[in-house]
C-alpha cells in the first residue's frame, strides 16, 4: 500500500505557474505508474496527465498539453506536475493517483488508480 500527499497548490493570477508536487510513502513509488487528475466545482474528476512507472512515456490531456509537465523522482518518491501558462479554466482540486504497474500500462482513466491522494486546491484568477 501507498500513501500519496500533494503539496504546492495556491492562488496565482492567469499567465502565471506553479508546481504540484506528489510525495508517497509506504512502498516505493518505482511500483507504479503515476497520475494528475482533477476536479472543479460541479464538474466530474478529468485526466491531467500521467507517467510511466521509469519516467519513459508521458502522456496529457488535450487541454493542458504544451502547458503542464509531469515528471517523477524516484529516488525521492515524488511526482510533480509544472504548470506553467495558467488559465481560470485550471481551477480545481488536483489529485495525485498511483496504479500497480504490475497491472498494465499507465492509464487516463481513473478506475485504474489505485491510490489517492486528498488533493490539493489550485486557483487561477483572471
Amino acid at each position: 500500500q501507498v500513501q500519496l500527499v500533494e503539496s504546492g497548490g495556491g492562488l496565482v493570477q492567469a499567465g502565471g505557474s506553479l508546481r504540484l508536487s506528489c510525495a508517497a510513502s509506504g512502498r516505493t513509488l518505482s511500483m507504479y505508474h503515476m497520475g494528475w487528475f482533477r476536479q472543479a466545482p460541479g464538474k466530474e474528476r478529468e485526466f491531467v496527465a500521467a507517467i510511466s512507472w521509469s519516467g519513459g512515456m508521458t502522456y496529457y490531456a488535450d487541454s493542458v498539453k504544451g502547458r503542464f509537465t509531469i515528471s517523477r523522482d524516484n529516488a525521492k518518491n515524488t511526482v510533480y506536475l509544472q504548470m506553467n501558462s495558467l488559465k481560470p479554466e485550471d481551477t480545481a482540486v488536483y489529485y495525485c493517483a498511483a496504479a500497480d504497474r504490475s497491472y498494465g500500462r499507465m492509464s487516463t482513466e481513473s478506475l485504474a488508480y489505485d491510490y489517492w491522494g486528498q488533493g490539493t486546491q489550485v486557483t487561477v484568477s483572471s
